[in-house]
């Protein structure tokens, strides 16, 4: 199975009493996500399945990809690394899943992934983490196939 992090882009600060579900992408955030969603988009198989938080900056940064996707309340700013590879259905899922989703839940789903000795990983804005499970000699192992940042596309 194929997993895919992708935080969400740069958005607007939090601010006391802003409604965080709200907080929408500045306009480098915007520029980020199209560029990581060029990338995607010509590395996605057809059939991938996309999952996302229902917050408005996730949200914005999977409209660029411009595929269908799905808004999942388990994936809210909150969610910790059990509700994102549940709603991946991670390992034993056919297809390949995209998740886009909010620091820390993201890093710490690839830490305990990695078998990381850190309970998180920091995931920069924007940026996609690819992670693969596979069966090798009948050891199930999980690799990361790439993590890519807007910033190099």
């Amino acid at each position: 199975m194929d997993l895919i992090f992708w935080r969400h882009a740069e958005a607007e600060d939090w601010t006391e009493g802003c409604d965080d579900m709200q907080r929408a992408l500045t306009s480098r955030g915007e520029k980020q996500a199209k560029r990581m969603a060029g990338w995607l988009d010509r590395q996605l198989p057809d059939g991938t399945r996309i999952v996302s938080s229902p917050a408005r900056r996730c949200e914005q940064t999977v409209m660029a990809l411009d595929r269908k996707y799905k808004l999942r309340d388990d994936l809210a700013p909150d969610a910790g690394p059990e509700a994102l590879l549940a709603a991946a259905g991670w390992p034993n899922g056919k297809s390949v899943v995209l998740v886009v989703g909010h620091q820390p839940g993201l890093g710490q789903a690839i830490a305990q992934l990695l078998g990381m000795a850190h309970d998180s990983c920091p995931v920069r804005k924007g940026a996609v983490w690819w992670i693969r499970t596979r069966e090798r000699d009948g050891d199930v192992q999980t690799v990361v196939v790439t993590v890519q940042a807007p910033e190099l596309m």
